[in-house]
Formats: structure tokens, C-alpha cells, sequence
């Protein structure tokens, strides 16, 4: 089972049926990827449930003035039978220049911008535009 790829799922198919709110399953990776996804301005917010002795992360998605969601698009690209890594000089662009790689490094989770800037290259996990 691949996890990232059901949350990122989860995020994609609520914002396309306009949906307010995505609830997932906890874990740290998870955690991450949505702290990076606030930070670059994908969703309004997130935080951390506790139901039934369970941890859920509650995403709450973002949309435009006319109600298109602010995530046009959602990839998993690393996926556990296909690894894919990159160097801080092969970073390509996503969505015209307009997206987001989000990267696990040595130093953590990062965006592909940052991780040209600390010179760091890592796994890619997922685009974003």
C-alpha cells in the first residue's frame, strides 16, 4: 500500500468535488507534506484529530473567488516500485514555472527551490500546480 499516494488522492478528489475539508489517516510524512502545502499556499490550513484512539490530519482546502480549487493538479511521482531521485541541478519545472516539487531530503522535507538553495538534491515525492 502506498500511503502518500492515498493522501494525495484524498486531497484531489475533495477539492475537485468542492468539498471544504479532507480527512486522512496520521503519520509524520504526512504531516509534512501538508505543513509545506500551507506554507506554499495550496491549503488554508490543517491539524492533527484524535477519534476513536486514532489520529486523523484534517486538511482544509483552498479555493478562489469563484470557487476553482487552488490545486489544479496533484502527482505522485516517486512511488515504492519506482524511486526516482534528483540532484539539486536536474530540478525541472513544474507546471510552467508555476508548481511545486516536494522533495524528501537528508535535511527533511522540502520544496525543489529550497533544496536548490541548500544545495541538497533527494527522492521526489509529488508535484504540485
Amino acid at each position: 500500500m502506498d500511503t502518500l499516494a492515498d493522501f494525495l488522492t484524498s486531497i484531489r478528489n475533495a477539492s475537485r468535488k468542492g468539498l471544504e475539508k479532507a480527512d486522512v489517516p496520521f503519520s509524520k510524512i504526512k504531516n509534512g507534506l501538508a505543513r509545506i502545502l500551507k506554507e506554499e499556499g495550496y491549503i488554508q490550513n490543517f491539524r492533527v484529530l484524535e477519534e476513536n484512539q486514532k489520529q486523523l490530519l484534517r486538511i482544509q482546502l483552498k479555493y478562489s473567488d469563484d470557487r476553482k480549487p487552488v490545486i489544479q493538479g496533484i502527482q505522485r511521482i516517486s512511488r515504492p516500485g519506482l524511486r526516482v531521485y534528483e540532484s539539486w541541478r536536474e530540478f525541472k519545472k513544474v507546471g510552467g514555472g508555476m508548481g511545486i516539487s516536494i522533495l524528501s531530503t537528508s535535511k527533511g522535507l522540502m520544496t525543489h527551490r529550497k533544496a536548490r538553495g541548500e544545495k541538497v538534491g533527494g527522492e521526489v515525492l509529488c508535484n504540485v500546480w
